[in-house]
């Protein structure tokens, strides 16, 4: 005989909808009161806040990190939910429905493919992964199972990028020839060598399971001169080593790429270049400007040019009329046919020439809750719009950038089909690396 439909036939059912699958309705569904019950992997700093987020009106049932002092901290919030130092473990607990994922971003791919292989709907934090095929492996692998996802970039529900969206697809500046966007990025130590020696592993960190699928190293505390509960690596200082993170441009590109890619509805890149400084064998550079190349959509001319600046780098304040303000550390700007758009760090788009635009009424489109928006989608309830269909091209081309880094001043072709370079094969060895011995998973090792 075959069994009832249960909830989590339900939940996944639902989430199928979202990639076009048939719907079937099962007799049993998520009851109006009934709680989801969510899992928390990496649970201090933007980790805390998210299954904070996340688990309004829901049921924390599992918290991991390999700090036993961060995981004492979130434990003191979620006294009933079950700890974890390996999220290996953690993904065997049956009663898990959903998972964030605030790790380093060179585990967010392992952790979230398997638990989306478990049938476990995730919410993972921006960058979606750390190299271009696991971001393309992420969206597959999330269709195949039909799980609801959502990528932490919490401004793609805020007005002002909405707002944005709105008023290039209606045209106000006419057709978006060129588009820039920019961080003040990075804070963090970036173009250092690796420290010579090693110190103790504090009692509190499970360093092994922090380097995860990176190769060994030895851990290193904090170094004369910087903040005392940093170290070289945890926490935080990972975003600059290319073993661990993605330098400013994974960081922040996720956030401010993405109003340029939605608005304009643009494709893969065909090409990209850097005009920055290479990194050394450890870091990311201090600064860098990558310049995409795209395909002309309905909302830009026939190609579309877009540049990416940090480390302090900006596009040329002549691109606003000489009486404006100066650009700000974090932005987008469009420049149309028409006139020019502005976005300050996701917030109101103004309009240029101000004199010209003095008359025209910029109507706000109102935000959602990017949290929230998982957590009902998660119950069958409306779908998220960061989905992985989405978030994974948008961060396969921001990872394009960091491929680019390696191989200055040369233009990068690329094909996204075959996810290669076809003028240039040595840059196909950093689509992906291996992992180390030992944490093989299944669907992005090989």
């Amino acid at each position: 005989m075959n069994r009832p439909p249960t909830r989590r036939d339900f939940i996944a059912q639902s989430a199928a909808v979202g990639f076009g699958l048939p719907l079937v309705i099962p007799s049993t569904v998520f009851g109006a009161n009934e709680r989801l019950q969510i899992a928390g992997v990496g649970v201090g700093g933007k980790g805390r806040g998210d299954i904070a987020s996340t688990s309004v009106g829901q049921a924390v049932v599992a918290i991991c990190d390999v700090d036993d002092r961060t995981l004492a901290a979130s434990a003191s919030l979620y006294p009933s939910a079950k700890k974890y130092n390996d999220w290996r473990r953690l993904l065997d607990q049956k009663d898990i429905d959903a998972v964030t994922v605030s790790t380093p971003d060179h585990m967010h791919a392992p952790i979230a493919v398997s638990a989306m292989q478990r049938g476990k709907h995730v919410y993972v934090q921006k960058p979606l992964a750390h190299t271009l095929y696991e971001a393309r492996q992420m969206r597959l692998i999330a269709k195949k199972h039909g799980v609801v996802t959502q990528m932490g970039n919490q401004g793609h529900s805020g007005t002002g990028y909405m707002t944005l969206v709105k008023l290039i697809q209606s045209g106000v500046i006419g057709k978006v020839k060129e588009a820039h966007a920019w961080s003040n990025r990075p804070i963090w130590p970036q173009g250092v060598e690796r420290p010579q020696g090693s110190d103790p592993v504090p009692d509190h960190l499970h360093w092994d399971l922090w380097l995860g699928v990176a190769k060994e190293r030895p851990f290193v505390g904090p170094q004369p001169g910087r903040k005392k509960n940093r170290g070289v690596y945890h926490p935080f200082n990972w975003r600059g080593w290319l073993d661990f993170g993605v330098g400013a441009l994974g960081d922040m590109g996720c956030h401010i790429i993405d109003p340029v890619v939605w608005s304009c509805g643009l494709g893969s890149p065909t090409a990209v270049r850097s005009s920055g400084p290479k990194p050394n064998d450890e870091t990311f550079p201090n600064w860098g400007i990558i310049t995409y190349e795209f395909s002309g959509t309905k909302h830009t001319a026939d190609s579309l040019n877009v540049t990416w600046y940090d480390g302090g780098k900006k596009p040329d304040q002549a691109l606003l009329p000489a009486d404006e303000p100066p650009l700000p550390d974090n932005g987008s700007l469009f420049v149309g046919d028409n006139g020019v758009l502005l976005c300050r760090n996701g917030g109101t788009p103004q309009l240029f020439p101000s004199s010209k635009f003095a008359k025209t009424e910029i109507a706000l489109v109102p935000a959602h809750d990017h949290y929230l928006e998982w957590t009902n989608a998660c119950k069958g309830q409306g779908k998220t719009t960061s989905h992985f269909d989405y978030a994974g091209p948008l961060t396969e081309t921001v990872l394009l950038g960091t491929v680019a880094i390696r191989f200055p001043n040369q233009r990068l072709e690329w094909n996204s089909e075959t996810m290669k370079f076809p003028n240039l094969p040595a840059a196909d060895a950093f689509v992906h690396h291996a992992y180390r011995q030992g944490w093989d998973v299944d669907g992005l090792s090989g």
